[in-house]
């Protein structure tokens, strides 16, 4: 990630959840938002087979009022951030089954934006006054997901 992009994913976690990220942050960041699409991705192919279909369309995707309303909230702060161009390049589209339509391949940055705001948003519920989250906030953070998604 260049340093441009690093610069605008701290404004993000600044802006939607007063935290302070540095590029270790990033790293973890960016393993969560992929493993956590993955874990979608499965749910939505499951989805598609169920229904005999060969391709995953965007409304497979499993995602629910919460996730809705932080992929919202991120298209809010996207609008000054503009980290949508970094996650459309950040957010892998791992091989699976079935293939992608174009809808959903469109709909993957916004939702890695939606489960953004969401670590984000934890991280403050968790713990309110935590300003630069360590590597035991991140796990926190994962397990939780992991038990939701």
């Amino acid at each position: 990630m260049n340093v441009m992009g690093i610069a605008q994913f701290e404004r993000f976690f600044r802006t939607a959840a007063s935290l302070d990220v540095d590029k270790e942050d990033l790293r973890r960041y960016n393993d969560f938002v992929n493993d956590k699409l993955f874990d979608l991705l499965l749910v939505a192919q499951a989805t598609a087979k169920a229904n005999i279909r060969d391709i995953i369309q965007s409304h497979d995707l499993p995602t629910t009022k919460g996730l809705q309303e932080c992929i919202h909230a991120f298209n809010k702060l996207d609008e000054v951030i503009e980290l949508s161009p970094i996650l459309e390049q950040i957010v892998a589209r791992p091989p699976l089954d079935l293939g992608y339509s174009e809808e959903t391949e469109a709909r993957l940055p916004q939702i890695a934006g939606g489960l953004s705001f969401a670590l984000a948003r934890t991280f403050k519920i968790l713990h309110p006054t935590l300003k630069n989250p360590r590597p035991e906030h991140w796990q926190q953070g994962f397990r939780i997901f992991d038990q939701l998604l």
